[in-house]
């Protein structure tokens, strides 16, 4: 069965630096885009970032540009989001995803991980 597992959240202070992990198992084949999302209490999830892997292309939020980086590690199956200078408004819980083509689209989520930014 696959699985993302999340980690690497937690408490820091504004200005300050996370960098969050998504290992993926369970998997015979190669995902066509991992990324990011975050959900804060109240509002909709939103897309922080994200990675296509055939030609590793990336893709930012305007709200996280210049400050977070989306990487991976083809060798581990992981993928990270880098965040820097934080601000109180990326306060989150933070979901990896990832989707797969074939004979259909399957998208697959982790159970998140808690973010705060205090400020």
């Amino acid at each position: 069965q696959v699985q993302l597992v999340e980690s690497g959240g937690g408490l820091v202070q504004a200005g300050g630096s996370l960098r969050l992990s998504c290992a993926a198992s369970g998997i015979t084949f190669s995902f066509n885009y991992m990324g990011w999302y975050r959900q804060a209490p109240g509002k909709e999830r939103e897309r922080v970032a994200g990675m296509r892997f055939g030609d590793s292309g990336s893709e930012y939020a305007d709200s996280v540009k210049g400050r977070f980086t989306i990487s991976r590690d083809v060798a581990k199956n992981t993928v990270y989001l880098q965040m820097n200078s934080l601000r109180p408004e990326d306060t989150a819980v933070y979901y990896c995803y990832a989707n797969y083509l074939s004979g259909g689209l399957r998208i697959y989520w982790g159970q998140g991980t808690q973010v705060t930014v205090s400020s």
